[in-house]
């Protein structure tokens, strides 16, 4: 039995040649700053073992705004005072920070 295998080229050469128009680079910042946070948040809900809704309403919200925003889905960006919130019910504090390339 003969078995066609299709050879692909890496896509890495590819996706960083897109990554230099700054629009591009602009969209896929603003995607990564939100999987980041919805990550963060879950792992401190996790960590402080609380549920969705035990986290929604330490903060006075729902459980679907929680589930949203771990779901890094959710097209709007959650506040800094609400992040604040949901560190401070989960125990823990916000931090915020920049990084920066070093120069070549």
């Amino acid at each position: 039995m003969k078995i066609n295998r299709k050879y692909y080229k890496p896509a890495g050469p590819v996706f960083e040649k897109l990554l230099k128009d700054p629009e591009v680079r602009f969209h896929y910042e603003q995607s990564k700053a939100k999987s980041n946070i919805a990550m963060a948040v879950k792992a401190a809900r996790i960590k402080a073992n609380l549920t969705q809704a035990k986290l929604a309403g330490r903060i006075g919200t729902t459980q679907s705004v929680i589930a949203r925003l771990e779901s890094g889905h959710d097209t709007r960006t959650p506040s800094l005072p609400m992040l604040a919130q949901i560190a401070v019910a989960c125990g823990g504090s916000l931090e915020l920070g920049f990084k920066f390339k070093h120069a070549s």
